[in-house]
């Protein structure tokens, strides 16, 4: 039999997305018990959890009790995942109050417990419900970032119930190792227990209100190594500058613009990291004096020179101060030669004091912005390897695995 996961479903309009994370969980060989709030159930019924989950639906405190359902659902969990978590209860969570079925669940869990939160941008910025969610996770609790964009009516900002994808994936990452699904990663749980920081995206160097200087970095590759790293059981802080793509779950995000932003951001989060890993493209340049106005184009004017200033290298501060034991990870966008890219990457591999150096070539339609990718890893070791071209997800694992065997070993 699988592991036994209570999903709670809150009263909020996201619930009937909830299906959706109901069908993944039964169909990857979870025995799901669904556990509704009564908010809940005016907006997805009784009937549709049942036939779903394939399990009773109990609903209230005060049916089956000959069977305690308020301590036993709780007791006999391996996971509890909340979804959607609205404001009311994080709230009634975090003060531990029992005046339901599903909070009473959670006080009588002793297992892993997920909560993925809905509602409105207002609601999730207060400072109540931050506290809230900040007890929570002090009690060992995850809490996912809600997504960014439409809600309910004509509002748009944080607070969307992120992806039902996004949730299975972290709820699989909470339970204990042989838990997991028959597809999960051979090497899932490599990282557990490590704290790893990765930078991506492009910064912008701003040349008045309106221009910047930047590049074409989608931030792709990046968040692939986050999420891989996230799914290998990695304590994950994603420090990811002008990025357009969803927050990666269970990922601690940090948003920044400029490369000073990120190199701060980053030498911040380097001092307590196992492994870091810069996929991020900061701008080698940055404007002298930025315009405080936009600059206008003016008839029969010449055209304005735009003197530049040298970024400092963010990769050789954080090799610099690099603990013992920390994995440095760097990377090289390369338009030379093959052969030449190489020997550019050895290098900037030694002048960064890192451990591995990706190497990568970078053009039109290539690297930036593609799904797919290609690289040559460089090590300080004198190792060198060729990983093919595949999607970027399978590229991150590749670099893990390399990473994985440079750690400190543990215990």
């Amino acid at each position: 039999m699988g592991p036994r996961v209570v999903l709670g479903v809150g009263g909020g309009i996201a619930a009937y997305k909830a299906c959706e994370l109901l069908r993944l969980l039964t169909e990857s060989g979870h025995r799901v018990r669904v556990v509704p709030t009564a908010a809940a159930l005016r907006f997805v019924g009784e009937p549709t959890w049942a036939a779903l989950s394939g399990q009773p639906v109990v609903t209230d405190v005060f049916s089956d009790v000959h069977e305690v359902p308020h301590v036993r659902i709780g007791q006999a969990a391996d996971l509890v995942v909340v979804a959607p978590a609205t404001a009311d209860l994080l709230a009634r969570a975090a003060c531990g109050l029992a005046d339901d079925l599903l909070t009473s669940t959670l006080l009588t869990a002793r297992c892993p417990v997920l909560y993925a939160p809905a509602m409105h941008t207002e609601m999730w910025r207060h400072p109540a419900t931050q506290a809230n969610i900040a007890t929570l996770r002090s009690r060992g609790a995850m809490v996912l970032e809600p997504g960014v964009g439409r809600l309910t009516g004509a509002d748009s900002g944080p607070g969307r119930l992120p992806p039902p994808s996004s949730i299975f994936e972290a709820a699989l990452r909470l339970l204990p190792p042989g838990q997991g699904t028959p597809g999960d990663d051979p090497w899932a749980g490599q990282l557990r227990g490590r704290r790893v920081v990765v930078t991506a995206g492009g910064t912008r160097e701003p040349i008045d209100p309106v221009r910047f200087i930047g590049n074409r970095s989608s931030g792709k590759q990046g968040y692939a190594f986050a999420h891989t790293a996230a799914g290998a059981g990695a304590s994950v802080t994603l420090i990811t500058a002008n990025v357009a793509l969803p927050d990666p779950a269970g990922v601690e995000i940090v948003r920044v613009e400029t490369t000073a932003e990120l190199r701060a951001a980053t030498l911040a989060a380097a001092r307590n990291a196992d492994v870091v890993v810069m996929a991020a493209a900061p701008s080698d340049f940055r404007p002298a004096a930025p315009a405080q106005q936009k600059i206008k184009k003016l008839p029969g004017q010449p055209a304005p020179t735009l003197a530049l200033v040298e970024n400092p290298d963010i990769a050789a501060a954080v090799g610099t101060a690099k603990p013992p034991g920390q994995v440095l990870v760097t990377f090289a966008a390369e338009t030379a030669t093959a052969e030449a890219a190489v020997a550019n990457g050895r290098a900037k591999l030694h002048a960064k004091l890192a451990d591995l150096i990706v190497i990568n070539e970078v053009g039109p339609d290539r690297g930036f912005g593609a799904d797919r990718n290609a690289a040559v890893v460089l090590g300080a070791d004198g190792s060198r390897t060729t990983i093919g071209e595949r999607p970027k997800t399978d590229l991150a694992r590749a670099v893990w695995d390399l990473v994985v065997a440079r750690l400190p070993q543990t215990g």
